[in-house]
């Protein structure tokens, strides 16, 4: 750490904020790209099934300790598939879900997963669809969900020094582009 550059960057935020008590500031960002599905926190596998008529999409899902160092729940998670073919009804929705007509996607919210949820984790979404212009051609699947006290890097940051200490070390990430195909 440039100590001089962060004093500087601490002052400035002080004359900004004068009454403040404390001041976060960014230590450390950096994106982590790996392969494989022991590397991911959220395993995921996506089924399409469909005629003319109708489609069924099924999305099986499991929550994935070795990813992190510390096993912590993965938060705020959407799940999100555009369904073509003309979706003229949608039959059934397990857990329920949102059905968006003007867009044509299906949005599964789950508020917390990990290896205390039910089944351990494991689940499934599933959703079926009336067609007037099947048959459906599979699409992406898209997630996102967040993570707080944790790493997938296995990174840590200490500060090393007399004079200075840091109060609050936070650790997160966040599924960037977290997609899934057929």
């Amino acid at each position: 750490v440039n100590m001089p550059n962060l004093m500087s960057h601490l002052k400035k935020v002080a004359d900004q904020r004068p009454q403040a008590t404390y001041y976060n500031v960014d230590m450390l960002k950096y994106q982590v790209s790996t392969q494989g599905i022991q590397s991911t926190p959220l395993n995921l596998a996506v089924s399409w099934r469909g005629d003319a008529n109708s489609t069924d999409l099924r999305i099986d899902y499991k929550y994935n300790t070795e990813a992190m160092t510390t096993p912590t729940p993965l938060t705020n998670i959407h799940f999100m598939a555009p369904v073509g073919g003309g979706v003229t009804k949608v039959q059934a929705m397990l857990p329920p879900a949102i059905w968006n007509p003007e867009t044509h996607k299906i949005l599964w919210k789950i508020p917390e997963l990990s290896q205390k949820s039910e089944n351990g984790g494991v689940g499934a979404l599933l959703g079926r669809f009336q067609l007037a212009e099947g048959p459906t051609n599979p699409a992406q699947l898209t997630v996102q969900f967040t993570s707080e006290g944790t790493t997938l890097s296995g990174c840590d940051f200490q500060l090393v020094g007399a004079g200075y200490r840091l109060s609050l070390v936070k650790k997160r990430f966040s599924a960037g582009k977290y997609l899934a195909d057929n």
